[in-house]
């Protein structure tokens, strides 16, 4: 839900994106750049954590299996069947293309990377280094079949029942910031990515091996409040410094070390409170559960072309700006919600391009009775 809005708010933003309004709104780039310092993290964290709950049910090898059907074919059906139409859109704009989408899209298959050619992975970004980090990661994985790193998490186990041990690890994201923030600032291009590549692998590996963790889990949760203070004070700190207005570092100089020690903070605290409020309040099995679990993926696939697509007309409209952003997340989520349920969900080959498993006719009911989402 917070990418759909995220990526929504874009064309009115300061910075650069696929397509752009006219007239950009200073509190909203303030907004985004916010809460672009924390959703990611969060995100390959989770992937850590589900990792971990994967490998509780399967080999290595055939994680590595599912991965690779879940991860790589989705990635290369969007980047030749749905994002082209992000660039096409951009084109357009920036007055750069002016025939049809029909005469623009054989130029995907020039193999020609963006922003030279067509061919680009986009939003799908995540994915690819998704990828990419469980295959580095693979002989740890492995090694969490042993008892050598089982001990390894009884020995954690006793040293998170204590709130500072459990927000030491943001020291670990801080020396990224001093160290690869200016020189390898973000791209997104995997080969010179190198502050965003270390730390994103860096939250994966923490989800994975944290989630075998009792204490920190019970710590998060008796905490809470704690560790919303500490990300609420580093987050008023980096909005008075840093985010009204957007100045961000752009030199290794004591504002770096400012920011890199505030944002590692603001960051793992973050994560702490998604984890100590959510065991608190949100560990419980409800019937939408499994339906809307398995929506995500196809929703992340999609919804960047739909926004991109809607508000390339939208931006033209003589509207207020809050108008024509609500405008694009309705749409958004009703045409995600259209898609996945009547053309997705349905139909085996779409749920494997999609990245979801293949199920029985008998299983794609709207709200299986007899589906057990507590394992989720």
């Amino acid at each position: 839900m917070l990418l759909i809005i995220f990526h929504s708010a874009m064309p009115f933003v300061s910075f650069g994106w696929e397509v752009k309004n006219e007239v950009h709104s200073e509190g909203l780039s303030s907004l985004i750049i916010w809460m672009h310092q924390w959703r990611l993290p969060l995100l390959f964290f989770i992937s850590g954590v589900g990792v971990s709950l994967s490998l509780r049910r399967r080999s290595v090898a055939a994680f590595f299996g599912e991965r690779l059907v879940r991860l790589f074919v989705p990635l290369v059906f969007a980047m030749f069947f749905t994002i082209p139409l992000q660039v096409y859109f951009e084109r357009v704009q920036r007055g750069l293309y002016h025939g049809s989408y029909t005469e623009f899209y054989p130029s995907v298959w020039e193999m020609v990377p963006y922003p030279e050619g067509s061919l680009t992975w986009s939003h799908m970004w995540f994915v690819v280094y998704l990828f990419v980090f469980t295959i580095l990661l693979l002989p740890l994985f492995a090694l969490s079949k042993f008892s050598i790193f089982k001990r390894g998490q009884q020995f954690f186990d006793r040293v998170f029942r204590f709130p500072v041990a459990v927000m030491a690890p943001a020291s670990i994201f801080i020396a990224w910031y001093f160290l690869l923030y200016i020189e390898w600032p973000e791209q997104g291009s995997l080969l010179d990515d190198w502050f965003v590549f270390v730390s994103s692998i860096t939250y994966y590996f923490l989800g994975f091996f944290l989630r075998g963790v009792g204490a920190f889990w019970d710590t998060c949760e008796r905490h809470r409040r704690v560790f919303f203070y500490i990300f609420l004070a580093s987050a008023l700190a980096l909005c008075w410094n840093f985010y009204v207005p957007v100045q961000l570092p752009k030199a290794q100089d004591s504002r770096l070390y400012v920011y890199g020690i505030l944002d590692g903070i603001q960051i793992w605290s973050i994560i702490l409170c998604a984890i100590g409020y959510g065991k608190r309040y949100l560990n419980r099995d409800w019937k939408g559960l499994k339906y809307l679990t398995e929506a995500v993926y196809p929703f992340y696939i999609l919804h960047q072309t739909i926004i991109v697509g809607v508000a390339f007309y939208v931006v033209q409209w003589p509207l207020p700006i809050i108008v024509k952003l609500l405008f694009i997340v309705v749409v958004c989520f009703i045409s995600l919600g259209l898609i996945y349920h009547f053309f997705i969900r349905p139909f085996q080959i779409p749920r494997v391009l999609f990245g979801l498993h293949r199920r029985s006719k008998a299983k794609l009911g709207v709200f299986s009775e007899s589906a057990d989402t507590r394992s989720l």
